[in-house]
């Protein structure tokens, strides 16, 4: 009965890693449906609207005996249906695939409420699936678009995993370290109303978006004079130039605006700078927070030659930083799988976390741990944890929690606070070649103590 108990498959446990496997095509069939719905309520306003005007012109038609308006905006009518046509069947096919892949998918994990047992032949198979799953996942996110197809090709799970929609996401993130925006924000508007419910509300937008309205405007009437009196108030008010990051904010479409308003003040041209007020005003200006703008404005007055302290370092290291484009392509890939729903670190990660803390010991990433415990090292060890491959991914994972203590006999206390039975502790000094009288902590060895700081332990 014991025996069957340890062996005994929780289903329950096994799909929390799992979820992801179902939350993309959801969010896919989501988005499916959002699309088809905004195409059919525009293609029906501007139907009724046409056949009110063309109800109009056939009454006018039927007096003058010209019909030649009215039969114009009938075939208008039609070829726009006819295209609404081809959108929603183009939608329908997509619909189609995905409903097949959550149909397999749903099936891959109904298999598992069917294995009564870790130890039956069933289970292995099925494990073997989800590791070719983690697989594919792992390189995906990786950026082995190609290897990882060849790979779910190979084993089967082509509607298991979602190589489509992590090869998009790579496609534009290296568009984005190519210093390339455009990509980027068709997909921003492709995925508009998700972007929107990710965004935090705040209920004074409009008021200060008035008064940036303002703000732009004075700029663009009187240049640099008024925004270095801006940049002066500020400094004189808040101590000091506002400290500026890399990025002004988590948000994407908000972000890419301003990397394109940063590369038209790059320039120097007074026409594009011009236009570069223009564009502030209109995707910059309804930044919620006034500081954004106005380290955004900063960019007029001061540009990335400038020798001027401390907007010198203040600029060039962040907002006139080519280091800006990572960084973008980072947080796109954060925003793309927070709208999916999908967890930031590679399952493989998280399915292997689980196992290395069950193992993790405080040895295992001691700074006086043998050279085969850093991912630098090319030597093996036969924990885990201390190997090259996984020691850096161990680092962060809780120690295994044990609820049996074992103590060896006659345990002592050295003044590093660790326990040793002192039977053990006198053998490994005896192996480290540590002076008759002294003691060495085995974790420790470049401390030396005299044997008489040992204390005796007694375990309540």
């Amino acid at each position: 009965m014991a025996e069957f108990s340890t062996t005994k498959l929780n289903a329950e446990q096994h799909l929390l890693l799992d979820q992801p496997l179902l939350r993309m095509p959801y969010e896919l069939a989501r988005k499916n449906f959002k699309t088809a719905q905004r195409y059919v309520e525009r293609e029906q306003t501007y139907l009724t609207k046409e056949l009110k005007s063309a109800a109009n012109g056939a009454a006018q038609a039927s007096s003058t005996g010209d019909a030649t308006t009215t039969l114009s905006q009938l075939d208008t009518m039609i070829n726009r249906m006819q295209g609404l046509k081809r959108k929603l069947e183009t939608l329908h096919g997509e619909e189609t695939a995905i409903h097949k892949a959550t149909k397999t998918r749903i099936q891959h994990l109904d298999d598992l409420y069917g294995i009564p047992s870790l130890a039956d032949v069933k289970y292995d198979e099925w494990s073997k699936v989800r590791l070719d799953r983690l697989l594919v996942d792992y390189l995906l996110r990786s950026g082995y678009g190609e290897s990882a197809k060849a790979l779910a090709k190979e084993k089967g799970i082509e509607e298991l995993v979602d190589v489509d929609a992590f090869v998009q996401c790579e496609r534009i993130a290296e568009s984005l370290r190519n210093g390339r925006c455009q990509e980027a924000l068709a997909w921003c508007g492709d995925n508009k109303q998700g972007l929107k419910k990710l965004e935090v509300c705040d209920k004074t937008v409009e008021k200060k978006k008035r008064s940036l309205d303002g703000f732009w405007r004075a700029i663009f009437e009187s240049r640099y004079c008024r925004i270095e009196r801006w940049l002066a108030g500020y400094r004189d008010h808040a101590g000091g130039l506002p400290e500026v990051s890399m990025l002004l904010s988590g948000n994407l479409e908000f972000e890419l605006r301003l990397q394109q308003y940063v590369e038209m003040v790059r320039t120097g041209n007074t026409q594009k700078l011009q236009e570069a007020t223009q564009h502030a005003r209109k995707y910059l200006a309804s930044h919620s927070d006034t500081k954004y703008a106005i380290r955004a404005a900063g960019l007029l007055a001061f540009p990335p030659d400038t020798p001027a302290e401390p907007y010198k370092d203040a600029l060039t290291q962040t907002l006139y930083s080519t280091e800006r484009w990572p960084k973008l392509a980072e947080l796109f890939i954060k925003t793309h799988n927070t709208l999916y729903s999908l967890p930031p670190n590679p399952l493989l990660h998280i399915a292997l976390s689980a196992g290395l803390s069950a193992l993790k010991t405080p040895s295992c990433h001691s700074q006086y741990a043998s050279s085969s415990s850093n991912a630098n090292s090319t030597s093996t060890s036969v924990c885990p944890i201390c190997s090259t491959e996984l020691n850096e991914l161990a680092r962060n994972v809780p120690y295994a929690h044990h609820t049996k203590s074992f103590v060896e006999n006659d345990p002592v206390v050295l003044p590093t606070g660790r326990i040793y039975g002192r039977a053990r502790l006198m053998e490994m000094n005896a192996k480290l070649g540590t002076p008759k009288g002294f003691v060495k902590d085995p974790m420790v060895p470049n401390l030396i103590y005299e044997e008489s700081q040992l204390k005796k332990v007694f375990i309540s």
